[in-house]
């Protein structure tokens, strides 16, 4: 038995004092110092020790990429070891395999492991063990690892000593004599513009030799030719030094090419930096000097241009407050860059704003994009409102490739790629209207009429059902014998707008053939091409499939997601069909709602000369609308998330725009609504940083708790990440509260995938990212995790088991069990006995103390010194005559009186004298 609190003993020298010195306090009858001594164990808090003649034996199996082999090659020998040593039938014996997830795995030498095995995540598989492993039994944790985790250990080693549960480990890895690896990436996580930092690489190799070293910003190098780094005594550290003059997030790469080396795995590593700047707008634009920039920069804002729209990158929104496309279409803009915006706006409290032009919004192919819904207009054309009818060719691709399967689509299991491009084709019927034709061919090495060229009418949903029972065929797709297909049936059409869908794979398109011939004929007589690749730029027939598109006066969609295909197709035909740019000037009518973007109101410009016709959002609101039929919105706005979005119909630049840059309001109008798509500024007190440790991404929020306590007691802050290229949407983690002013969370990453986050105070958004963890985290080697499993094992009482017979060491601490609960049951019992033997008078066989003399020898005696007669009691029959007082005492007499004391009061103190006798 064990006392956490035995100071609380020297409570029993109090009890003796009072005992001693106040009688009255009766501490000496049996029962009272009984109760006294429960008491006073109690506080003592005791914990009944006791040991167990079992152990429950938890084999943790390291099955990740750098171990693998020689786990299945000594499993045999160490379950026989294993099972030879255990010392009694109570023993149990559990295996649990574990690289990027965990599995237990039956007792068996053909044990398969089928997880992933990118990453070795030990700190998960002994939290796995903790929550297995029964608490009222002894346990040990015997890890078979070369030791190389990829991620932290420390919240193991607080939880394996809190439980009593030993960690003991045993390494297994080859001594490798030809590896060397790129160790070590550092770079600082944030810097100011043109701000010089510093990039520190870490090289380790077998031997001493020059290894060339590569350093790319953006995959493009640092140093063209490239440095070659010195391993001396295993080790070579270098610096760089790097500034840039741009804010945004960059991508740094480092990798090292030796002529040798057994783990090529762990040549690569990557880290992001973010540059931050001032308050900066990105503007994507068509225009060379575009005036919005001029407008902007005149009034203090720092603009960064982007004319080539094909270079952005997703981390130049990092540090940007807003983005503005001003008249791109929507087949130039990089399809992950539009993506992000979504994430940007919503959950960064990032601004966005698109402005008119025939290249912009539903003209521009943004319908159903991922912006879309951020904008505070509609732009799908109302079919009364439609003057111009179609005539369209959709020419599909049902080549073999087309059979694949598609994983998470939204048609469940068996849903291939032949059938999302027979969704994306009834898409686009469905978006025509009755006026227009339409026609399907599903092309392999021959064209297969599926739809003849002809009106839809009212027969729109028999033709979208015969669209979706297409089915691949074999073999490539024709392109040639497709396109001719298709204009033959479409030149034979009186309509003026003649248009033709190409769905093809960029990988599998066959036979050209005079494709530049045919096409020269079709966009001879008004028709156009445009083109939906399967797959990237980078695939064998990309070029092909670009050229036919150029050449065909239309627009080219490369997707390497085959979920978006019917969302291209939709795109595509409503830009066809179902979008209109007004070309004539049209008068403007302001509506009053320009104050919820500034206080300041300034006079309008009258008229407009020209402008994209779209819709209001029920939850937009409309600044400037035009006074024709349509009413449409030529200013709008709204607010998506935390951030801003607006819209702005009329071109502000370029073609149909004279008007509008000779306004006298033309600068205000644009920094007003460029300073309120930024937002309001962060309010000081808040402070974020971010690390990564392994595949661990680890988030700090600091505040000041005199500006911030009572802000987050009411609405506490909110974190969402966002996983790129995963599919899915964003998702909120929990906050851990550490500490006054500090909240924390960490979160486990895959290995290659990119994240990008957002801390959300209120209104306000605290962005961060691009974060990725490298893809060689495990071919990292780092000696730093070796050193902290032997730091966790030494903590929680294990060691390095060399000899596998003394794996069933019983920890020295079983099981301990608290007495308090039973003793204070054991306290109230006693107090309820002590009252009821004082209630009933009972007497009881008590220690006694030597009697003080109160009085002279000469004075009467006290009710201390009557004697008492105690009768005895013995069994008799019933006419047994009562026995008689025994003659040997002196009979009891009353006490002589005190000074004024009545005669009922003498009889009184004799009667309670006697009882306590």
């Amino acid at each position: 038995m064990s006392f956490q609190a035995p100071e609380w003993f020297f409570l029993l020298a109090v009890f003796l004092f009072f005992g001693w010195f106040i009688p009255r306090l009766r501490l000496w009858r049996p029962l009272r110092i009984l109760l006294l001594a429960t008491i006073t164990i109690l506080l003592a808090d005791p914990h009944l020790t006791r040991n167990e003649n079992s152990l429950d034996l938890w084999v943790l199996l390291d099955r990740s990429e750098s171990t693998e082999d020689l786990v299945d090659r000594g499993l045999p020998e160490w379950q026989r070891l294993l099972q030879s040593a255990k010392p009694s039938r109570k023993d149990n014996l559990y295996f649990v395999d574990y690289a990027a997830e965990v599995l237990e795995q039956e007792q068996s030498e053909n044990a398969l492991f089928t997880g992933n095995r990118k990453l070795t995540r030990t700190n998960l598989a002994i939290q796995n063990i903790l929550a297995l492993a029964d608490s009222k039994r002894p346990a040990r944790v015997l890890v078979f690892s070369d030791g190389f985790s990829t991620e932290p250990l420390t919240e193991a080693a607080s939880k394996l000593k809190a439980r009593g549960i030993p960690l003991d480990y045993r390494l297994i890895r080859e001594d490798t004599t030809d590896d060397f690896n790129l160790a070590r990436l550092e770079l600082p996580v944030r810097t100011q513009i043109s701000e010089p930092f510093v990039i520190g690489v870490a090289v380790r190799g077998f031997k001493d030799t020059s290894v060339p070293l590569r350093i790319y910003r953006d995959g493009q190098p640092l140093t063209p030719d490239g440095t070659t780094v010195e391993i001396v005594d295993g080790v070579a550290k270098v610096e760089f030094t790097d500034r840039i003059s741009n804010v945004g997030s960059y991508h740094y790469t480092a990798e090292i090419i030796p002529e040798e080396d057994a783990h090529p795995g762990n040549n690569r590593a990557e880290r992001w930096i973010e540059v931050t700047g001032g308050p900066r707008i990105l503007l994507v634009t068509k225009y060379t000097d575009d005036p919005v920039a001029t407008a902007l920069a005149n009034q203090g804002f720092t603009v960064e241009t982007v004319t080539d729209s094909t270079t952005l990158r997703v981390g130049q929104l990092g540090g940007t407050r807003a983005v503005i496309i001003n008249n791109v279409p929507a087949f130039e803009m990089p399809g992950d860059f539009l993506d992000a915006i979504s994430f940007y706006v919503r959950e960064q409290g990032g601004g966005f704003m698109m402005a008119g032009g025939k290249q912009s919004f539903g003209s521009g192919g943004y319908f159903q994009s991922s912006v879309d819904a951020l904008l505070p207009i509609s732009m799908e054309l109302k079919s009364e409102h439609r003057k111009l009818s179609v005539a369209m060719s959709i020419v599909m691709d049902r080549s073999g490739s087309m059979g694949m399967g598609v994983p998470g689509a939204a048609g469940g299991k068996g849903m291939t790629k032949m059938d999302l491009a027979n969704a994306g084709a009834a898409k686009a019927i469905e978006l025509l209207g009755a006026m227009d034709q339409v026609s399907v061919y599903a092309v392999d090495s021959e064209p297969h009429t599926i739809i003849k060229l002809a009106p839809i009418g009212n027969k729109k949903k028999q033709l979208m059902s015969k669209v979706r029972k297409v089915r691949s065929g074999g073999g490539g797709i024709y392109v040639y014998r497709g396109l001719k297909e298709a204009w033959d049936g479409l030149k034979k059409s009186d309509i003026g707008t003649r248009h033709i869908i190409l769905f093809s794979d960029a990988a599998d398109s066959e036979e050209p053939g005079a494709y530049k011939k045919l096409l020269a004929d079709i966009t001879a007589n008004g028709g156009t091409v445009s083109v939906i690749g399967l797959g990237t730029k980078a695939d064998p027939d990309a070029k092909l499939l670009e050229d036919i598109a150029k050449l065909g006066n239309g627009r080219m969609f490369f997707t390497d997601k085959p979920l978006d295909i019917p969302k291209l197709f939709a795109q595509e035909t409503v830009t066809v069909a179902r979008s209109a740019f007004i070309k004539d000037p049209i008068a403007a009518k302001p509506t009053g709602q320009w104050s919820e973007i500034s206080s300041k109101a300034f006079d309008w410009l009258p008229t407009v000369d020209g402008y994209n016709l779209s819709y209001t959002r029920e939850d937009a609101t409309a600044s400037l609308v035009s006074q024709d039929e349509y009413l449409a919105p030529l200013v709008a706005h709204t607010r998506r998330g935390i951030g801003r979005t607006a819209a702005v119909s009329f071109p502000l630049g370029g073609e149909y725009s004279e008007q509008i840059r000779a306004w006298p309001g033309y600068g205000n109008f644009v920094q007003t609504l460029g300073r309120w798509l930024m937002g309001e500024d962060l309010p000081p007190g808040l402070g974020l940083r971010h690390r990564i440790e392994g595949t661990r991404l680890t988030i700090d929020l600091l505040y000041d708790t005199d500006e911030w306590s009572q802000r987050f007691a009411n609405d506490p802050p909110r974190i969402k990440l966002l996983e790129e290229s995963s599919g899915a949407g964003p998702y909120e983690v929990a906050w851990k509260r550490v500490a006054p002013g500090h909240f924390s969370v960490s979160r486990e990453l895959d290995e290659g995938v990119v994240v990008r986050g957002a801390v959300q105070a209120g209104p306000h958004g605290i962005p961060f990212g691009p974060i990725v963890v490298g893809a060689s985290a495990e071919w990292t080697f780092d000696p730093d995790r070796l050193a902290e499993l032997r730091s966790v094992s030494r903590i929680s009482g294990g060691r390095e088991l060399l000899n596998l017979e003394t794996a069933w060491l019983r920890p020295p601490a079983i099981h301990s069990t608290d007495l308090r609960l039973p003793l204070f049951i054991a306290i109230l019992s006693l107090i309820l006995f002590d009252a009821l033997i004082s209630r009933m008078g009972w007497s009881l066989p008590k220690f006694s103390l030597p009697q003080r003399k109160l009085r002279t020898a000469s004075a009467a005696p006290d009710e201390f010194d009557i004697p008492v007669e105690r009768p005895s009691i013995t069994k008799s029959s019933s006419t047994a005559e009562p026995e008689k007082p025994s003659t040997a005492s002196p009979p009891e007499q009353l006490p002589p009186p005190d000074p004024g004391e009545t005669e009922v009061k003498r009889k009184s103190r004799f009667e309670r004298a006697k009882r306590r006798r």
